[in-house]
């Protein structure tokens, strides 16, 4: 309430005149004091002469003020930008004094216009200081009284560079700001224990529970740019251990106009702590590529799916066609697109397996991009489930492609796994399967096949992420399968801007893949995730290893066995050079495999999945009798 009554108050009455008549009473007494300091605080001068020249002295004010606009400022909002404009304002005030004292000895008129340079000079350093110094005071009285009905949370700034400087101002210009700066943290021991503006700086080993006890300390502010991920896992870590909270400051292409606000200030994000740089993907060719384009995604309500679907709806395309079998989550889409405006949007509910409904929605819409996306993706479920996953995964992927060719769409891009290499699962082996059938259409028809493959996203449906958030929220424990098990992980929209560049930079029969960096543990992900709460591992939340499920395996992998890579014109995306295959004999493989119907046994299943695939090796699965047998 308080703050809003001297919000009010500053917005009706602190109009810019007032702010240049308060500027002109000081520019008075500071000639007055100019006189009394230049003859020794002895009142030995003409002062009527010196009442005389106030009014000329006060004139060259208004004109130096109005010049450069000084008094237009907002007061409580004084920066370094309007100290300039003041320094300006008092030397251009200056200058004419100086000009009409010239003339007025050279051509001996009226005395107002005379003023000693010795006095001129004092009440401009007078002016510079008064003036500055009182903005400054009232933006300091200002921020205190708001500040006393804020709650305030005191911080340290990491990074003691420029970036740590800005975020310094933005939290100290903004009076509705809840923070409280202490102090800096720096790993340049140049600068640690040094001062700035009268704050010390630490380095991070200097961060103790006394330090924190001592000062009442909450949160650490980290303002680093590009600081590098691993740097980052270690100083979080360390920071959580002592139970401060971190947040940090966005990337600088984020910020708005180019200026920091404290509202950006965000709590740190699993994404943040990933141990790998975020990829950006720049290509104006993706305008070209889907301008004025039909184009159908599957699976279209699926976390990839939904997420191409956003990607694409920025671009000037013709129609877009979302498919898929789960009523309500299509909906979901459906009803975020029309709140977002998007028009030209055809939603249908289809099962990929349905040939005949297939053949039906593209010849009534006529697709010429088509991202096939439908899968089941649930290892365990999955190997409990083989008919329903060769029947999707596999049957699916062939009716969408088959018919692709049918109806002469330009590009087909499929979305593949890691999972599908050196596969020990029948999820990963069915995805494996479907890539070898879409490298088998390549050269029929006009249709450009293209296949993106890569590991885990961030957030997905079914992924540890949400798992351990719920776990979480439970108060544990998070379950973890194998304390050594690791897993690449991307977020959702760099794996569909992937998906896109693919479908621009492919010629057809290509299998992208990602430079994902360094795989990530799953027990260092948890830990993470439990010090990002607020809580401590395992005093808060414990982690209990359950044990691999069936058809899991620790290490995941980008290439297979035989393949390697060919560098593109983006350092991070590859296409995998894969074996040689024998199209014909695998593509009567397929077809036999999909002839198999749901009364089939599944080790009969698995058996012909592995009989195509020599590098299926069954994990921890009840599967595992097959490979014996060979």
């Amino acid at each position: 309430m308080y703050y809003k009554i001297l919000h009010n108050i500053s917005q009706k009455y602190a109009s810019k005149w007032l702010v240049l008549l308060v500027d002109l009473i000081i520019v008075g007494f500071t000639f007055f004091l100019a006189y009394i300091i230049r003859y020794n605080f002895q009142f030995e001068f003409d002062i009527s002469a010196m009442l005389i020249q106030i009014p000329f002295v006060m004139a060259a004010a208004i004109l130096s003020f109005l010049a450069v606009g000084s008094h237009k400022g907002v007061v409580r909002f004084t920066g370094f930008k309007d100290v300039i404009n003041i320094i300006i304002g008092a030397n251009i005030m200056a200058t004419l004094l100086i000009i009409s004292t010239y003339f007025s000895r050279k051509y001996e008129f009226n005395e107002v216009f005379d003023i000693p340079g010795s006095i001129i000079y004092i009440h401009l350093l007078l002016n510079i200081f008064l003036l500055i110094g009182f903005k400054l005071f009232i933006k300091s009285m200002y921020n205190t009284l708001t500040n006393d009905f804020v709650p305030t949370k005191k911080v340290l700034i990491f990074g003691a560079g420029n970036y740590g400087m800005i975020t310094y101002d933005a939290i100290s210009n903004d009076p509705k700001n809840s923070y409280i700066v202490t102090g800096f943290i720096d790993d340049n021991e140049g600068k640690v224990g040094k001062k700035i503006d009268l704050l010390p700086v630490y380095n991070l080993k200097h961060i103790t529970a006394e330090l924190i006890e001592k000062n009442k300390l909450e949160e650490v502010i980290v303002s680093i740019q590009n600081i590098d991920p691993t740097r980052l896992l270690n100083i979080t870590g360390h920071l959580f251990d002592l139970g401060l909270h971190v947040k940090i400051v966005p990337p600088i292409q984020n910020w708005i106009d180019g200026d920091l606000s404290i509202g950006q200030i965000k709590n740190i994000k699993i994404e943040d702590l990933l141990g790998r740089e975020p990829i950006s993907i720049i290509n104006p060719t993706l305008v070209n590529e889907y301008e004025n384009k039909v184009i159908l995604i599957t699976g279209a309500a699926g976390s990839i799916g939904s997420e191409i679907c956003r990607k694409i709806g920025i671009y000037k395309y013709k129609k877009l066609v979302l498919l898929d079998n789960s009523e309500s989550a299509l909906y979901d889409i459906q009803q975020e697109f029309k709140s977002q405006g998007l028009e030209n949007i055809e939603i249908i509910v289809a099962d990929v397996r349905n040939r005949t409904r297939m053949d039906q929605v593209f010849n009534l819409h006529k697709p010429k991009i088509v991202f096939h996306a439908a899968a089941y993706k649930h290892v365990p479920l999955m190997e409990n489930n083989p008919y329903e996953a060769v029947s999707v995964n596999v049957g699916g992927t062939k009716n969408v492609t088959d018919i692709s060719v049918k109806h002469g769409v330009e590009k087909f891009v499929f979305i593949s796994t890691d999972k599908a290499v050196n596969p020990t699962n029948v999820m990963g082996a069915t995805k494996r399967v479907a890539e070898l059938y879409v490298t088998c259409l390549k050269e029929k028809g006009k249709t450009k096949f293209i296949t993106t493959r890569f590991g885990n996203v961030l957030g997905s449906n079914g992924s540890v992420i949400p798992l351990f958030k719920k776990q979480i929220e439970k108060g544990g424990p998070i379950t973890v399968t194998h304390k050594d098990i690791t897993r690449y992980f991307m977020t959702i929209p760099e794996a569909c801007q992937l998906v896109l560049e693919a479908a621009a930079m492919g010629n057809g029969g290509e299998i992208f893949v990602f430079d994902m960096g360094e795989p990530i543990k799953i027990f260092n992900l948890a830990t993470n995730m439990i010090m990002l709460s607020g809580l401590r591992y395992p005093e808060d939340i414990d982690i209990k290893i359950t044990g691999l499920r069936p058809g899991e395996k620790i290490y995941e992998e980008l290439l297979a066995d035989g393949e390697n890579t060919k560098k593109t014109y983006h350092e991070k995306i590859m296409i995998a050079k894969s074996r040689h295959i024998d199209m014909e004999h695998v593509e009567n493989a397929i077809n036999n495999i999909t002839t198999l119907n749901s009364s089939t046994q599944p080790l009969v299943i698995v058996s012909s999945l592995k009989l195509l695939i020599p590098e299926y090796k069954s994990n921890n699965s009840t599967y595992e009798v097959l490979d014996k047998k060979n």
